[in-house]
């Protein structure tokens, strides 16, 4: 069973910064491609930022392209564990969602439908108040 858990969210003026963390779990995650999706209210889920799934690039959303940076640490990565970052910077109000850590057991290269995604964590709250 994969665990994904999500911490870091909160609340925040425009213009400044939050860390969010996913903490993951459960399998050998060296086969599992990880990424971020965020859902505002009334609206479908996006995607945010991902690793390729070899690994050797990431890649992000156009919204979010130089603002947001995903990375692992590779300190805490381990057979059945691993940790991926989302950090944020200059945060606008339309960033203001639920942000979800999300992985998948291979597939392509790039991916950023969320369907394509198996395991989810249970989300956490952003607000950019503007």
């Amino acid at each position: 069973q994969v665990q994904l858990v999500e911490s870091g969210g909160g609340l925040v003026q425009a213009g400044g910064s939050l860390r969010l963390s996913c903490a993951a779990s459960g399998r050998t995650f060296s086969s599992y491609v990880m990424a971020w999706f965020r859902q505002a209210p009334g609206k479908e889920r996006e995607f945010v930022a991902g690793f390729s799934r070899s690994g050797d690039s990431t890649y992000y959303a156009d919204s979010v392209k130089g603002r947001f940076t995903i990375s692992r640490d590779n300190t805490k990565k381990t057979v059945v564990s691993t940790t991926v970052s989302l950090q944020m910077n200059s945060l606008k109000a339309e960033d203001t969602a639920v942000y979800y850590c999300a992985a998948r057991p291979g597939g392509a290269e790039y991916e950023s439908r969320w369907p394509r995604y198996d395991y989810w964590g249970q989300g956490t709250q952003v607000t950019v108040s503007s």
